[in-house]
């Protein structure tokens, strides 16, 4: 079975004039022509006008640079799509950015447009890694602070982030969730965040809750002698963000969350050209996009979007019982906030899932940097004595991690942390 070669990256193929996407799919066709499917059903499925003699493929034609069957089976990942056999197939599609420039819905139209899933032979298909050349990744804002301006702003140097989703999450009144949140910030807890699902409520008003916090976090400053944060989410319809961050940031907060892909990437870079302070996103819908074997999207592929769009702080499924995520993607979702890209600022990789104390020499030996942050809600708010004592086993598990010595041992000099192993767990 022949294929047309113009599908094919050739000799004089420029990999800076293309962002170059890797898909796994599933075909009971030839994997090349499936492939090249793939390329004219992302590009220009119509390459000439009737009666004119002209091939836009050159320039504006995706292309396929490589393509590797990995296995082959008889049963589809999805029942009723196809009879098999099928071949599982590992392809590298080139995408010309001349075709949709540095804008990420239109990014996203090409790399999860519904061409992609509709596409002759293909039974089930995932985008599994992205790669983008220097200069087209340039035209985005990326992180305004980054993991050393994170560090600068807090003054931590050399050790992870404690990040506290204050709880109860839902229900608080202000006065009520700022005292948790002080509470925390004096037992050394360095960032407290609204929840996720937390956002502008008649019952707890974006305003008063972040000119509550903001008193708290300064009384806290001054007591304990280091700088604290506090993340207001301002998840809401895109037309109120600049009103909500406005508010949020000269009552009291000192960094903003946005839930980034509900809201769209395309806000959250909004929110970027207008914010002062560091960005927070939190992975809701990700599950939805990435959890189904074999179709959609890895998350760590999301997770470069997002760092694309603006955001210091990403926040991603973590391992343990909760989240069920494997090591392996928790890993790739490090490396796609810490690597190189271009002028594009490192963020910082926080990965989710109620940490505990116990959670911190794993977390760091699968990180392999103090580059990342922890987010424990009950961890430090369910401790049994109290927020304050929550956050400060947390600092003594850190302190056990740097010296050396097992978390056991160190327990039995640290009241707080002997009780969070006792509470939690090992």
């Amino acid at each position: 079975m022949t294929v047309d070669p113009a599908w094919f990256a050739g000799p004089s193929f420029n990999r800076d004039d293309y962002v170059l996407a890797t898909y796994v799919f599933e075909t009971e066709r030839d994997p090349r022509r499936t492939a090249a499917h793939i390329c004219q059903e992302q590009s220009t499925p119509q390459w000439r006008r009737v009666g004119v003699d002209e091939d836009l493929r050159g320039k504006h034609g995706a292309k396929v640079v490589s393509v590797r069957v990995l296995s082959e089976s008889t049963q589809p990942l999805i029942p009723g799509r196809g009879h098999g056999p099928f071949r599982h197939v590992e392809a590298v599609i080139a995408h010309p950015h001349v075709n949709f420039g540095p804008r990420l819905p239109n990014l996203l139209a090409v790399l999860l447009g519904e061409g992609i899933f509709y596409t002759a032979g293909v039974s089930a298909i995932r985008l599994t890694g992205l790669w983008l050349p220097d200069a087209y990744a340039a035209a985005f804002p990326g992180p305004q602070f980054g993991v050393r301006g994170l560090r600068d702003l807090l003054a931590i140097p050399d050790r992870p982030f404690f990040i506290g989703v204050v709880k109860p999450n839902i229900g608080l009144s202000p006065p009520d969730f700022a005292a948790l949140a002080e509470q925390a910030w004096m037992g050394g807890l360095d960032i407290a965040k609204d929840d996720e699902m937390l956002g502008d409520m008649p019952w707890s008003p974006l305003a008063e809750r972040a000119a509550r916090c903001g008193e708290a976090r300064a009384r806290a400053e001054r007591a304990t002698g280091e700088r604290k944060m506090y993340v207001a989410n301002i998840t809401d319809e895109i037309d109120r963000l600049p009103d909500l961050h406005d508010a949020a940031t000269r009552l009291g907060a000192n960094a903003l969350m946005l839930n980034s892909l509900p809201m769209g990437l395309s806000a959250a870079r909004s929110l970027r050209a207008r914010a002062q302070v560091p960005l927070v996103s939190h992975f809701i819908l990700l599950a939805a996009l990435t959890r189904v074997p074999g179709f959609g999207v890895d998350s760590h592929v999301l997770t470069t979007l997002q760092r694309l769009a603006g955001f210091d702080v990403i926040l991603f499924p973590g391992t343990g019982e909760r989240m069920h995520t494997t090591e392996a993607e928790v890993r790739a979702n490090i490396r796609a906030c810490l690597q190189p890209l271009g002028r594009i600022l490192p963020a910082l990789p926080v990965a989710g899932g109620s940490s505990r104390p116990a959670d911190l020499p794993e977390s760091l030996r699968i990180a392999g940097t103090v580059d990342f942050g922890m987010v424990p809600g009950r961890g430090v708010f369910n401790h049994p004595g109290g927020p304050a004592a929550g956050a400060r086993s947390f600092r003594q598990a850190w302190d056990a991690v740097k010296d050396g010595v097992a978390l056991a041992e160190k327990a039995k000099t640290a009241g707080e942390l002997r009780q969070s192993l006792e509470a939690f767990g090992e």
